[in-house]
């Protein structure tokens, strides 16, 4: 976990101290108080044709793993759009937003689930991902081979008809 040193407030040097209950990175000089927050990330669920569609990772964490479309939203970044660019820049699908469909949290990022439609596009792996594919109940991914709670969570209820 990044442990800042720093203070972006003013340049000086942050020490630990006891703020609210929790002891957190504070300013030397001007009291600013760092707050370390988990991040934002947002996942797309698209199922078509009784298949569901993952990618498998190029980049750690989880490299070499199968998941959902997904990727951490930008300052600013409307949680939607965010799922329809990441989505675009690893299978080169364009996609519409149906619903949300989950929101989990594994401890430092919190993830937003949309299910989502195609619209136009052909599948292929980009960015970050070594392949997109789609698979069907009887050839999915064993769990082992499924990255993040998330991920593994969707599938499991998928199989079972409880979500999306």
């Amino acid at each position: 976990m990044f442990v800042p040193q720093y203070c972006p407030r003013c340049g000086h040097a942050l020490g630990d101290a006891v703020k609210f209950g929790k002891t957190r990175r504070v300013c030397t000089n001007c009291e600013f108080i760092f707050f370390a927050n988990p991040k934002a990330a947002a996942a797309v669920w698209i199922e078509h044709d009784g298949q569901i569609l993952l990618v498998k990772r190029g980049m750690e964490p989880e490299r070499g793993k199968w998941a959902l479309p997904a990727g951490f939203i930008d300052f600013g970044e409307d949680p939607q759009e965010a799922a329809i660019r990441e989505t675009l820049e690893e299978t080169g699908l364009a996609i519409t937003i149906s619903h949300l469909v989950d929101v989990m949290f594994d401890g430092t990022t919190i993830v937003i689930i949309y299910a989502a439609h195609m619209v136009g596009g052909t599948l292929t792996a980009m960015d970050d991902v070594d392949d997109a594919c789609w698979f069907n109940a009887a050839t999915l991914p064993s769990p082992a081979e499924l990255a993040f709670k998330s991920t593994q969570a969707l599938v499991y209820e998928w199989l079972n008809h409880t979500k999306p």
